[in-house]
């Protein structure tokens, strides 16, 4: 298991999910972690029975709360170690021509602009100790096409050439910059896209479940305990010599 004593981590989107279980594992590495999340009671339910973990409610497509954030972040933690842009939403399920710009702007604005905000303002902070590492979060809608979910899908693949151009400005400082793309994970959110795409296809929601276990070459979802763990090693001494990289953690996705 990799060890991550007394390094101080932010992680956006941490009271549910993904997030939140990687928070916890963190904890578990010995690290000291703080989170934020947009739904009040997720973060207080996550706060109450995880004691450690401290938090702030933040929408990180906005520019006023992502420093405050950090604010507020940095006088809990006492500096920065490792970022993890893991906020996202799954925006609209719909053909480009009934997509409203408004749901366009919000999904680009939750998955791309919150992962540039957020390294904005931890870029300086890692370069000054050069030292740390940023991951972000893109999916295999990164890798491949996906068929009536053009904001998600753009935003996935805008965050690879983020992280690349990240890697190359911040790696001479010794800071590393890697992203990872899930396949479909377990969990409430993918069930709202699978019932999605049932409704819009008019198909049986096993039918759309059984479909995208069908694209990977293990026929399988994808723990969010999987995702975590190839969070911890990036973020390890283990993957030191790690940047710039896209980790496909998703069962071998052949087409979506």
């Amino acid at each position: 298991m990799t060890t991550h004593t007394d390094k101080r981590v932010l992680i956006t989107a941490g009271a549910a999910g993904i997030g939140r279980v990687t928070a916890e594992a963190f904890l578990s590495a010995g690290a000291k972690v703080f989170i934020c999340d947009v739904d009040q009671a997720a973060l207080d339910k996550t706060q109450k029975e995880q004691p450690r973990l401290k938090g702030l409610l933040a929408d990180v497509a906005d520019e006023a709360q992502v420093a405050a954030l950090f604010k507020a972040a940095l006088a809990h933690l006492g500096g920065l170690d490792i970022l993890v842009n893991m906020a996202g939403i799954a925006g609209p399920t719909a053909s480009i021509e009934e997509i409203a710009f408004a749901d366009w702007r919000r999904c680009l604005g939750v998955n791309l602009d919150g992962a540039f905000l957020c390294s904005k303002q931890a870029a300086p902070i890692l370069k000054l100790q050069r030292s740390g590492s940023i991951i972000n979060l893109s999916s295999t809608a990164g890798l491949f096409g996906f068929p009536r979910r053009a904001p998600y899908c753009a935003a996935k693949w805008a965050i690879r050439g983020l992280t690349r151009t990240l890697a190359q400005e911040l790696g001479p400082f010794g800071v590393r910059c890697n992203c990872i793309c899930p396949g479909a994970v377990e969990g409430e959110r993918i069930d709202r896209v699978i019932a999605n795409e049932a409704r819009k296809t008019n198909r049986a929601i096993d039918d759309v479940k059984t479909q995208y276990a069908s694209q990977s070459s293990l026929r399988t979802f994808i723990p969010p305990q999987d995702i975590a763990n190839a969070i911890l090693f990036l973020t390890s001494e283990a993957g030191a010599r790690i940047n710039g990289e896209a980790l496909a953690v998703d069962g071998h996705t052949e087409t979506l």
